[in-house]
């Protein structure tokens, strides 16, 4: 059986392992560097990239359920996501990150297709997101992508740090059988 894939500007995803946290620790550190700068300081970029995508916390995540994929262009890996299912059925998009030198061409919303299908997949009747407030790059990619603000929030997140969120969310379309 081939793995998921989405093919767009010669984009695939595929499903990440543990095999993969190097991959996806080299990515969040590569892309956090260049899309947070100005956003929240260096400490708390520092803090959040230990907490959020240590080894042990990215294989817990992938052990409990936590789909994470692999975005792949010219067989390189450019981005990743992950995404948690949630009862009623719905979805949360933890993370939807792509390197910057590929930002700009469409690849961000092909990986949020493959996202939206995922969970269609999965009976999820919508999918929601949290996004910093001040990411207004992130922002007009999720709008495009026909998400809305639904309330704003923040997270105390440890180590003297917050979250100062959107809460973003869209109804996804039922999978219907072929």
């Amino acid at each position: 059986m081939m793995p998921p894939s989405c093919p767009t500007q010669a984009l695939t995803t595929r499903p990440a392992t543990v095999d993969d946290i190097p991959v996806l620790r080299g990515l969040a550190e590569q892309i956090w560097r260049v899309a947070y700068v100005g956003i929240i300081p260096p400490e708390q970029i520092d803090y959040m990239l230990g907490w959020m995508y240590g080894a042990a916390q990215i294989a817990l995540e992938i052990g409990e359920g936590v789909v994470w994929e692999v975005a792949m262009a010219a067989n390189q890996p450019v981005g990743f996501f992950s995404i948690s299912f949630q009862e009623p059925p719905r979805a949360k998009l933890q993370r939807l990150y792509l390197i910057p030198e590929r930002q700009g061409a469409g690849l961000g919303q092909a990986m949020l297709g493959r996202v939206h299908e995922l969970a269609a997949s999965r009976g999820a009747s919508d999918i929601w997101l949290q996004v910093n407030k001040q990411n207004t790059r992130a922002i007009r990619a999720y709008e495009r992508a026909g998400y809305v603000v639904v309330r704003s929030a923040v997270f105390d997140i440890g180590g003297g740090f917050v979250m100062d969120d959107f809460i973003m969310q869209r109804a996804l379309a039922p999978q219907t059988a072929a």
